[in-house]
């Protein structure tokens, strides 16, 4: 079983230099959320500065990292390899952390918590965001 820290710090190294592709590409900051209760609505609303009416919506990680794991024939080379450290990543979150799940919050420029609870009662996991207009 692994510790926070440690699933911490694969967790930066495995997104280190991945960027989260949508109308804007936005890099991956590790989160963590001490407590074990899930996160609320509220909460995620606070910690991504958004409006206290803001949307929220859940997604499995599948739904959420979809197009980036994804290995159809025209990827080759660098994003070949992309969409495999994605498949590793999603892994790593899959294999390390309970009740994984995307939140998407707001409208347009949305905040993404990619959030799983730890062994460790603790809830971890990135950040990033999102544009769709």
């Amino acid at each position: 079983m692994r510790t926070d820290e440690q699933i911490i710090e694969e967790l930066k190294k495995a997104s280190e230099g991945l960027m989260f592709m949508s109308e804007a590409d936005y890099p991956f900051e590790v989160v963590r959320l001490e407590g074990g209760a899930e996160p609320v609505e509220q909460r995620l609303r606070e910690l991504s500065g958004a409006a206290s009416d803001a949307p929220v919506e859940s997604a499995s990680l599948d739904e959420l990292f979809r197009a980036a794991v994804s290995e159809p024939e025209w990827k080759k080379g660098e994003e070949l390899a992309t969409a495999r450290r994605f498949q590793s990543l999603v892994r790593l979150l899959k294999e390390n952390l309970t009740d994984a799940r995307a939140y998407r919050i707001g409208k347009v420029n949305m905040a993404v918590f990619i959030l799983g609870k730890s062994a460790g009662g603790n809830w971890l996991g990135l950040s990033t965001r999102v544009v769709e207009t």
